[in-house]
């Protein structure tokens, strides 16, 4: 019976941070495509940028890819980290930042080397 129903040190709502991390990630992308297509001067930057965001079909070079999914699992781990050795109130501070200072620098790598990929076609 007990391992059907799991450990109690576990944190039952892991899943809720997982996909926090990645609704702030598509915030993020949003915003970072938003902000170009605006400077670009589009009519309807909006719009445009949710239509950039679905459709990306071009895979990353698989250097790029490779340093992306390094950077995430650096975020993922360091945030692991910082949730073990914090407890309380501070590990909900603490891993709350660390959450968005790993997501934002993961979606700005990811924006800037899209960029560069669709300026190079």
């Amino acid at each position: 019976m007990y391992l059907a129903r799991g450990s109690s040190d576990d944190d039952p709502y892991v899943w809720l941070w997982v996909l926090g991390a990645l609704a702030l990630y598509a915030l993020i992308s949003y915003g970072l495509q938003y902000r170009a297509r605006a400077r670009r001067g589009s009519a309807h930057p909006a719009h445009d940028a949710l239509h950039d965001l679905k459709d990306r079909e071009d895979p990353q070079p698989p250097e790029d890819r490779f340093v992306s999914r390094v950077i995430m699992l650096s975020g993922a781990g360091l945030t692991g980290l910082v949730a073990y050795l914090t407890h309380g109130a501070l590990r909900l501070l603490a891993v709350g930042l660390t959450v968005v200072v790993a997501v934002t620098v993961w979606a700005y790598y990811d924006h800037r080397t899209e960029t560069r990929a669709s300026a190079r076609s």
